[in-house]
């Protein structure tokens, strides 16, 4: 942790975030507060999801939760093709849909 210690330590070109010495894929940093304080909202209650279904024993719901999970990431920038990789218009793009497919409840595919 970096000294304000609810932040995660960077690598130098800020492309990950270092946690307990391993590397994850930082947020793309372009995308606008609000849409990524919703993209984490449904991150979150994806994640919740996730703990219930496994709870009660529900591979359908689990299945279900993992996809919402996947989608919410891809849309934040850390996972599918780098954001460093993607022109600006196709980083815009990935949000808007990301958000808009979460936002309906349905699968971007």
């Amino acid at each position: 942790m970096t000294a304000d210690a609810r932040r995660p330590a960077r690598s130098p070109d800020g492309r990950y975030v270092i946690v307990n010495g391993r590397r994850w894929r930082a947020t793309d940093p372009d995308v606008p507060p609000n849409i990524a304080a919703r993209l984490r909202s449904h991150l979150m209650a994806a994640r919740r999801a996730v703990a219930t279904a496994r709870r009660a024993q529900d591979a359908e719901a689990e299945r279900v939760a993992r996809v919402r999970v996947h989608m919410a990431k891809v849309a934040l920038g850390e996972r599918g093709t780098p954001w460093w990789d993607q022109q600006e218009t196709e980083r815009r793009a990935r949000w808007s849909e990301g958000l808009a497919a979460l936002d309906q409840g349905t699968d971007a595919g």
